[in-house]
């Protein structure tokens, strides 16, 4: 009798110490997988469009640049920006690249009188791709779509693609606003190389700034379809459309979360762009709040703790 609970004992003991030891690898994996969530975005407090980053709750704000420059995005390895920066009494925009402390400044574009904005980078870092808009000698304005390599190297216009705010797919399919001749624009989507164009909305509208989700199942974007800009969400196919803000003021720039369950957006508060004010929502639209003022353009990058 005294043997066979000895032996119960000692089997107790063996299931404890293996629990014991999943309970610390559970929560060692969970540790390592801990995150916290960094945004960029474009501000002009001092009088210049300068870019800064911060927190989702609002909180440790830098700024990483005292340069004019704006609309920032994130490299895939969250070490470095792009965006654009302004010359020529603001008629020459050009393409940048600089590392998040604001080190390693890089002017990667020098179309002179010509507006190079909207940056985003290939899943691989390897691209970047842009939007180019001037207007000719008789003033009529061209939406250009190119792409270089992200050392600034072979920039190539894709000639197919009319439009702005270009950003990368997950699968490297290029997501954009397409421009026609009326003033109204569409999402749409293309191959890398401008084959194969694909109009998803259809509503005689502007409709600006697709950003697609993390799993590449949703694009975001902003629309002012029902009368005002408000941000907007579809399946990748531009199924199932549906409409998250309801503001009687432009909600703009819809940025996702790096899990995809929130989107960040900027809200114009006043007449100018120091008005705008940086608001948090789940990605059905509910529970949205305000977490930076004076912001816009915000981007969302996910960091490793």
């Amino acid at each position: 009798m005294k043997v066979t609970n000895l032996k119960q004992v000692r089997e107790l003991y063996i299931i404890i110490f293996l629990l014991l030891g999943f309970i610390a690898s559970c929560q060692k994996s969970d540790k390592s997988k801990l995150t916290f969530y960094t945004i960029a975005y474009s501000s002009v407090k001092t009088g210049n469009i300068e870019i800064y980053s911060g927190s989702v709750k609002g909180k440790s704000t830098i700024k990483s640049t005292n340069e004019n420059g704006g609309y920032v995005a994130w490299s895939p390895d969250g070490k470095q920006f792009a965006f654009y920066g302004k010359y020529d009494d603001k008629k020459t925009w050009s393409i940048h690249t600089m590392n998040i402390d604001g080190t390693n400044r890089k002017r990667m574009t020098h179309a002179k009188n010509k507006w190079d904005n909207a940056p985003d980078w290939s899943p691989d870092g390897k691209k970047i791709v842009f939007a180019r808009e001037y207007k000719d000698s008789e003033g009529v304005w061209h939406p250009e779509i190119w792409i270089m390599n992200s050392d600034g190297s072979k920039q190539t216009q894709i000639k197919s693609l009319k439009g702005s705010n270009p950003y990368f797919t997950p699968d490297g399919r290029i997501v954009f606003s397409r421009e026609f001749e009326d003033k109204s624009s569409a999402i749409s989507i293309a191959d890398i190389d401008g084959k194969n164009i694909i109009q998803l909305t259809h509503n005689n509208a502007k409709e600006w700034h697709p950003e697609v989700s993390p799993d590449g199942d949703q694009i975001a974007f902003m629309s002012n379809r029902d009368g005002n800009f408000e941000v907007y969400v579809m399946n990748i196919d531009g199924s199932n459309q549906k409409r998250l803000t309801y503001n009687d003021v432009d909600d703009w720039y819809p940025s996702w979360s790096p899990d995809g369950s929130q989107l960040i957006f900027s809200t114009a508060t006043g007449e100018g762009r120091e008005d705008r004010t940086i608001y948090i929502m789940n990605k059905d639209g509910s529970s949205i709040r305000k977490i930076i003022a004076h912001g816009s353009q915000a981007a969302w990058l996910k960091t490793i703790k």
